[in-house]
């Protein structure tokens, strides 16, 4: 329901994970008994998490070590990673540098041309462990690096901007055709990022195999504060899943949605699912992992730009190792660990025996819930209280 800001200006009133909760099914299941795979493109994959395509989060062993535990994680190949051959150099360059000098530093490393051949040689990296290799291009670099990915042997092609649509107006040359990449390529193709039904819609009927949600919540990206621009993450899911579920019931082909950035703790993946997400990509929880690239700093994709930076350098610490953020034990009390056993808990308790049944959890709003009864965490900073 819209509401006026103005004379004669409406707007629609968005919510994001703190402002709402899941509701107890009438049913309730023993977590081990659920069900959370699911598929992208012929690929079906035990965890539905994929590590964010940052440099501070995923690197080749990165991307190995989330492969071998089930989930996926997407290697940026605008990136540090094709841009130098000894990387980790550059990294250990980024995370020492001061927080008044690091997105300047951020913004000369990122000078460097990329340098094609690399391409195919961290593929290569990935797929000699055995493992499927996902890599991520913007728009503009997207058809001739989805070529050499492709020979390399690449399983899933991203292309990923702060906002991509299936019509751009430039003059600037022809923009990328999403429908005729997809032609072009065997790779399963996910496409990113969206908030509206309308551009899901579109994106939708260009072939694509996977839509990613949300502009602007991720907790290193400043796209927000910089140019007024985002949905919070519940609509956002909301409104991708409605275009999801139009577009299967009027074409037969399900489009997956993953739902990304926004969440830091367990409980905002769940909500994630709730609203009708297939799968979350995650970026700064995962950065916490002691297998990721950052030691313990994040930044984000925008961060390089040399004329209008949307995203900052963050410290988030090193949490552990990447298995326990996923599957436990967890070993603090904020709900940023476990997140799978997270998940399942939560599909126990309403009642959904897979991901699509956990769609149709009941929601409420309720910007209370975070802090009811939550005084003595409050005061004392521990659990929900930090």
């Amino acid at each position: 329901m819209a509401e006026y800001v103005g004379v004669e200006r409406k707007a629609r009133r968005a919510y994001g994970f703190d402002e709402v909760a899941l509701v107890p099914g009438a049913v309730t299941i023993d977590p081990d008994d659920v069900d959370i795979a699911w598929e992208l493109g012929g690929h079906k994959l035990a965890v539905p998490v994929i590590a964010s395509a940052m440099d501070g989060v995923v690197d080749v062993r990165f991307a190995i070590a989330m492969g071998k535990l089930g989930g996926l994680a997407v290697l940026n190949l605008e990136g540090v990673q094709t841009r130098y051959d000894r990387p980790d150099e550059v990294i250990s360059r980024i995370v020492k540098a001061s927080p008044e000098t690091a997105t300047k530093l951020v913004q000369e490393v990122y000078q460097e041309p990329i340098k094609e051949p690399l391409i195919a040689k961290r593929i290569g990296e990935i797929k000699a462990a055995g493992v499927l290799a996902a890599v991520s291009a913007i728009p503009m670099r997207a058809e001739k690096f989805a070529g050499i990915a492709q020979e390399a042997g690449c399983d899933v092609f991203v292309v990923q901007a702060t906002v991509v649509t299936r019509k751009f107006i430039t003059s600037k040359g022809s923009p990328l055709d999403l429908a005729e990449l997809k032609k072009r390529i065997r790779m399963p193709l996910i496409v990113g990022n969206v908030v509206t039904y309308e551009a899901c819609m579109e994106i939708f009927d260009c072939g694509v195999d996977g839509v990613l949600v949300g502009v602007g919540p991720g907790a290193a990206c400043t796209t927000r504060g910089v140019i007024g621009v985002g949905v919070p993450q519940v609509t956002a899911t909301c409104d991708a899943a409605a275009a999801r579920d139009a577009w299967f019931k009027t074409h037969g082909r399900y489009v997956p949605i993953i739902t990304d950035g926004g969440m830091r703790v367990g409980g905002d993946v769940c909500k994630a699912f709730a609203c009708g997400s297939d799968a979350v990509m995650i970026g700064s929880v995962l950065a916490r992992a002691k297998e990721a690239p950052g030691q313990g700093f994040h930044w984000g994709m925008a961060t390089s730009n040399r004329n209008l930076p949307r995203g900052t350098r963050i410290q988030v610490g090193v949490a552990g190792p990447l298995e326990e953020i996923l599957f436990g034990p967890a070993r603090i009390d904020d709900g940023s660990e476990n997140l799978v056993g997270a998940l399942r808990n939560s599909m126990g308790v309403c009642g959904a025996r897979n991901l699509k049944e956990m769609h149709r959890a009941e929601i409420v709003i309720a910007p209370s819930i975070q802090h009811e009864g939550k005084l003595f965490q409050r005061a004392q900073r521990v659990g929900m209280g930090k």
